[in-house]
């Protein structure tokens, strides 16, 4: 069991990890080239740095991942609420505790419910890694929507299974790990392996190679229903950005063209619920 600290300064040195919260910021620290949006540049690595966790749902899930816990700021009224939590965690992680005045000087703002959690990224997963330990897979393509990638994961754990899923994204792509994206996602961004493609878009042709079949979700021309194609033993469906779609070297690398019926009065569906819908099409 982590040693509990108690923290009345708020000025206190050992909680300067909570009291800026941006998620650039908490990446720049060891990344200074990240962009301030989120994207990824090209060629610029998320290793090192480290990203926020809030909540106990969600800090369960970190504490069940690859990532490790770099201290804790709770409240003390919720100490009771992730015991199982700080069980699991190693002895020597921080758990700095804190009353409701003393959290507010410190974050400045309450979307954390008692409970926030610095984390390290470590070194991050290559799509080799990922795509060793996938029986489903989901590519997606320049996604800025940290809600959208957040919800692109949940579902995947849901429907493919956290242990048996994988995500790989393209270089513009923005980061699963940025707080509001492991939110959306219910922790499930930080267990379902994903990796940046550095290779863009030539890892498609990659996958065709390693026996996956390539699924990519459009509207457009040759696309076929997506209620006719089943029976794919290892699915990757691709995903683009709700405007401009996937690109066309995405889709001439794609095995199959696929598109959802929808009302003809209605133009398009949200990136997230039609993978949703698409991966449910595909499991069955």
């Amino acid at each position: 069991m982590p040693e509990l600290i108690p923290i009345s300064d708020a000025a206190d040195e050992r909680v300067d990890p909570y009291r800026d919260q941006r998620d650039a910021w908490l990446r720049a620290r060891h990344n200074p080239e990240a962009a301030s949006d989120g994207s990824r540049p090209e060629g610029v690595g998320f290793d090192g740095g480290g990203f926020m966790v809030e909540g106990r749902l969600v800090l369960r899930q970190l504490v069940a991942s690859r990532f490790r816990a770099q201290s804790l700021l709770v409240l003390e009224h919720r100490l009771e609420a992730i015991e199982d939590e700080l069980r699991a965690l190693p002895e020597a992680t921080p758990v700095y505790v804190v009353d409701r005045a003393t959290m507010a000087h410190i974050c400045g703002f309450d979307v954390h419910r008692g409970i926030l959690c610095a984390a390290e990224r470590g070194q991050p997963l290559c799509a080799q890694d990922v795509l060793a330990r996938a029986q489903t897979l989901v590519v997606l393509e320049d996604l800025a929507n940290h809600d959208n990638v957040g919800g692109i994961f949940r579902s995947l754990a849901a429907l493919g299974g956290p242990d048996r899923s994988g995500v790989l994204l393209s270089p513009r792509c923005c980061d699963p790990l940025y707080r509001k994206a492991i939110r959306v996602s219910m922790g499930w961004a930080l267990r379902v392996p994903f990796a940046f493609a550095d290779d863009w878009p030539g890892v498609l042709d990659n996958l065709g190679d390693a026996g996956w079949t390539t699924v990519a979700l459009t509207p457009g021309e040759g696309a076929v229903d997506l209620d006719t194609v089943g029976g794919i033993e290892r699915p990757a469906l691709l995903v683009g950005a709700e405007e401009p779609g996937l690109s066309d070297a995405a889709l001439a690398r794609a095995s199959v063209r696929a598109r959802i019926p929808i009302d003809p009065g209605v133009d398009s569906l949200n990136a997230m619920v039609a993978a949703s819908i698409a991966l449910h099409a595909l499991k069955r």
